[in-house]
């Protein structure tokens, strides 16, 4: 899972990155290069903690995110056309970070003279639209070009034609095309394109200190945060940190909560596997069944799958442990077409 900081310059999309993977990266503004920034972290899961706890692994794993922080979008750019360099960047996204500066600083000046999130939200999401647009009347051109040549399959033209339509109607209209409700098929013909609205994206309101959230209604998820005491308490050591967050009447750190909403705006979700040797949380589709989440683990237990004994999260903290779940009959076998559900806990029996 992958995700893109994006959005106007000195809006403190570096200090968010800093504050999410506890690094120094400078955060002073890339004058439009193209500059990106990769960094994995953990997702913060409180089962997996308590899991830890009880099985007292040698090692605990949490489910990751990976971040990008990527510089060189600006107001602007999608009318000129966004270079190919930065497209192929924001097209490996599986999703996008959209910072918007509401934080006020003399020292730092915002490019447009004055702070208001409202419209540089609206630029931001307007230069995704901008670049869809653009790109789906170039494959409309296309589309009428071939007609007229008759080199392509008549039917391919015109099942092509209509989605593109209904993507033109809806960009025009100023719809993002992730509310766009897609076939399978259709989804997979428009895979290849990396249409960017199509991403899910989540709004950050990077605040000042002290100052308190903006209540907007936006079409998407968003959350508020103050970005630079983040960081900064990111830096600190464990101990220091607990001490700032006690003395600042903080319970838990905002990004705590961004990074999992990362990981729901992808709609994923996670199940464990635990042991003396590991505890660990996988990462999956939701929806994935039990043999999709085998080959998570390893291609060898997808390919020789035979059953998946599953006990969920809740239940097997109720009961205390592995051979409780045993002893009371809770632990089931389930087939390869079992649905996986947030928090179970799986061991795969495979043969090969």
């Amino acid at each position: 899972m992958k995700l893109g900081i994006i959005g106007l310059s000195q809006t403190g999309k570096t200090t968010i990155f800093n504050a999410l993977t506890r690094g120094n990266t400078p955060t002073t503004a890339s004058a439009g290069r193209i500059e990106v920034h990769t960094a994995v972290v953990d997702v913060p899961d409180t089962r997996v903690d308590r899991l830890s706890a009880m099985f007292r692994p040698k090692k605990t794993i949490y489910a990751k995110v990976t971040y990008a922080d990527i510089a060189g979008l600006e107001s602007g750019a999608a009318k000129a056309g966004i270079s190919g360099q930065l497209l192929n960047q924001l097209t490996q996204m599986d999703g996008f970070l959209l910072v918007i500066r509401d934080f006020l600083d003399d020292n730092v000046a915002h490019p447009a003279g004055t702070v208001d999130p409202r419209r540089d939200l609206d630029a931001m999401t307007g230069e995704l639209l901008l670049n869809d647009l653009i790109a789906v009347e170039r494959k409309l051109e296309r589309l009428t070009e071939e007609r007229k040549k008759g080199g392509t399959d008549k039917n391919v033209n015109e099942r092509q034609t209509a989605l593109f339509s209904r993507l033109h109607e809806a960009l025009n209209a100023n719809t993002p095309l992730r509310k766009l409700e897609l076939t399978p098929e259709e989804s997979r013909e428009l895979a290849s394109f990396g249409l960017l609205t199509r991403k899910p994206l989540l709004t950050v309101f990077n605040l000042g200190e002290g100052q308190q959230p903006l209540e907007l209604q936006l079409d998407h998820p968003s959350i508020s945060l103050r970005g630079k005491l983040e960081m900064e308490i990111g830096q600190l050591g464990a101990e220091d940190a607990a001490v700032f967050m006690q003395e600042y009447g903080i319970e838990e750190l905002g990004l705590s909560k961004m990074i999992r909403l990362s990981y729901d705006l992808l709609q994923l979700q996670s199940f464990f596997t635990v042991g003396e040797d590991e505890v660990r949380a996988w990462t999956v589709n939701r929806g994935a069944t039990a043999v999709e989440a085998a080959g998570a683990i390893h291609t060898d237990l997808q390919h020789g799958f035979v059953r998946a004994e599953v006990v969920g999260y809740e239940e097997l903290a109720s009961l205390g442990g592995m051979n409780e779940a045993k002893a009371k009959g809770r632990l089931r076998l389930e087939g390869k077409e079992y649905l996986v559900m947030d928090g179970d806990i799986l061991h795969v029996r495979f043969n090969l």
